[in-house]
């Protein structure tokens, strides 16, 4: 073979194993396993993109989750045109930024914005519903927000919640409010956020007669500390899965970042 052929074919091989390297491990979460299909899920509370450092910095949120690379986000406090982040909807930004599409809830008006949960998902959604909890005395309003999904042929549904952080009894409530709307939902159902509570508490123990917690379930070798974000010492976000959807956990991790005062949990799941 002449030199400038073998130059050429040198330069074939290069490219093809390079462009092969080059592809994004994570996105074979969306791939079929070896029992069924895998999703990564996370959630994180996002502190209004403001991080330990008193800093107000969305791109250091969106990067924190395009290095995980999640298929589906439930996300608690996020503002939209409120006064203290500059009157920016922080959804649609983290939307752009992550490429993702997005739903949003409000469930508190404040400083001439909203104040609520949000969903960011690069599956498509096909349907949200919102609704907000009675409250026994907590001044801020809480809620859920529920997506329909479609994924590989099946509807999935997705919610993310933020509960009363200042009362047990405010929890449990919220909690029971919570399976009592999604009671009749016959599709596979994941619940994610902040629960302000630790697994011994009553609302904790009120998901587990019914759901799965992801991070239990992964046999996660570290405690799943998840606040604060510098010296994390409470497991207070979750990953539920409701038992009997055949969802299982294949492993569940957080992420060490200061740019929120929580710091994401995150788990690969399998739907069988």
């Amino acid at each position: 073979m002449p030199r400038r052929n073998y130059v050429i074919f040198g330069f074939l091989i290069a490219l093809l194993v390079f462009g092969v390297q080059s592809q994004p491990a994570a996105r074979m979460s969306l791939h079929p396993g070896a029992f069924g299909h895998s999703l990564r899920v996370m959630t994180y509370n996002i502190h209004v993109g403001i991080g330990m450092d008193k800093k107000l910095d969305l791109q250091r949120i969106a990067d924190v989750i395009k290095k995980q690379d999640p298929d589906l986000i439930g996300l608690q406090e996020v503002d939209r045109g409120v006064q203290r982040t500059q009157r920016i909807d922080e959804i649609a930004e983290l939307a752009k930024l992550t490429r993702m599409d997005y739903a949003f809830a409000f469930n508190l008006p404040y400083q001439g914005g909203q104040y609520g949960v949000a969903i960011l998902s690069r599956l498509p959604i096909r349907a949200t519903e919102h609704r907000h909890f009675q409250n026994l005395r907590e001044a801020e309003r809480r809620g859920f927000i529920r997506a329909e999904i479609s994924f590989h042929g099946r509807t999935l549904q997705f919610v993310t919640t933020h509960l009363d952080y200042q009362y047990g009894d405010g929890r449990l409530f919220e909690t029971q409010q919570l399976l009592d709307a999604l009671r009749d939902i016959k599709d596979p159902l994941i619940i994610v956020g902040d629960f302000n509570d630790v697994p011994a508490g009553q609302s904790y123990q009120l998901m587990l007669a019914g759901f799965e917690d992801a991070w239990s379930e992964g046999r996660s070798q570290d405690q799943g500390f998840s606040y604060p974000a510098d010296k994390p010492v409470k497991r207070i976000d979750y990953i539920f899965m409701r038992r009997g959807d055949r969802v299982r956990t294949k492993r569940a991790w957080i992420v060490n970042t200061l740019a929120s005062d929580h710091v994401p949990v995150v788990a690969d799941l399998e739907l069988k």
